[in-house]
């Protein structure tokens, strides 16, 4: 059965007799290590400070069977699509930080485009060493001085979008980044818009990032006014582990937001929530874009991530 590579449709499955697949047939995950092969982005103006070694794939990494957790994830998924209301389709967006280069290809190598990283160095030396037609999503805290290096680095073609802003700050920055990459090109076709989400703390919890439910809606229409490089995809929550009230919120955040912006259906706003822990329970609440790093690539490894 073949499946969109940025998408899973709400196709008809296949089920045991508990009425859900089991996991038991994920391969054990062991913690990758990494050589230093692989050719980093530079920045003499020093704009980022966080490095790491993030090459060769080694032994470890062999007992790791992406393509089949991809597989996986995405039986889930449609199942998870097949008990909710509606036919709205899924993204999936594989959370690559800290891995190797090697598992990434054999993601993409099982059909898989869309990736998401949490760090500007690393989403830069992968977006220039891998295949120029992988969508990147960052999905990490960016401060606003790195924005133009990123965009500028990654650029529009590949870089899908940044899913954390949740100030105008760093809207601004990220307008102004387009703005000047736009300068350089003749064709006006070329002139494509970044595309963001609105990061939103719908736990309350003062160790997420995000602005609040409250003040979602007056930062949308604040962007939409002034910044006309920038398109508002949706919105994206992290939320508490196990609250799935978070993702109700972020459902009724959306509705508040379309109605700011006088769009005609809340639908045109995706929803990216849900991870590898929760994914499904934030599909049966509306997510239109999960983000599943540990349960396609195996535990993660920070032993070698420098600052």
């Amino acid at each position: 059965l073949f499946h969109s590579p940025l998408f899973v449709h709400s196709f008809p499955t296949t089920t045991t007799s508990s009425g859900r697949r089991s996991q038991s047939s994920i391969p054990t995950f062991s913690p990758p290590s990494f050589s230093s092969s692989l050719p980093f982005f530079h920045n003499n103006n020093n704009h980022f400070k966080t490095v790491r070694n993030m090459s060769s794939a080694s032994s470890q990494d062999a007992t790791v069977n992406v393509a089949a957790n991809i597989d996986f994830v995405k039986e889930s998924m449609k199942d998870a699509i097949s008990k909710r209301e509606g036919d709205e389709d899924v993204r999936l967006v594989a959370v690559s930080k800290t891995k190797p280069v090697e598992l990434l290809m054999e993601a993409y190598e099982a059909g898989q485009r869309a990736f998401g990283e949490n760090y500007a160095q690393e989403l830069l030396s992968k977006a220039a060493t891998l295949p120029s037609d992988i969508r990147w999503h960052f999905i990490g805290p960016l401060q606003s001085n790195k924005a133009a290096a990123l965009v500028k680095g990654v650029g529009l073609e590949k870089l899908a979008c940044i899913e954390t802003v949740s100030t105008i700050k760093l809207a601004n920055k990220l307008n102004r980044a387009v703005a000047t990459l736009h300068e350089d090109m003749d064709d006006e076709e070329e002139k494509k818009r970044l595309g963001i989400y609105l990061q939103v703390n719908t736990s309350g919890e003062e160790s997420k990032s995000g602005v609040t439910p409250d003040e979602v809606s007056n930062l949308a229409v604040e962007i939409s006014t002034n910044c006309p490089q920038l398109q508002i995809l949706g919105l994206m929550t992290i939320g508490a582990p196990g609250d799935f009230t978070c993702f109700d919120s972020l459902d009724s955040c959306r509705t508040d937001v379309a109605n700011a912006l006088g769009l005609e259906s809340e639908k045109s706003l995706e929803l990216s929530m849900g991870m590898s822990g929760d994914f499904e329970e934030a599909i049966a609440r509306g997510s239109t874009s999960v983000r599943v790093g540990s349960t396609i690539f195996g535990a993660r490894d920070y032993s070698n991530l420098k600052k």
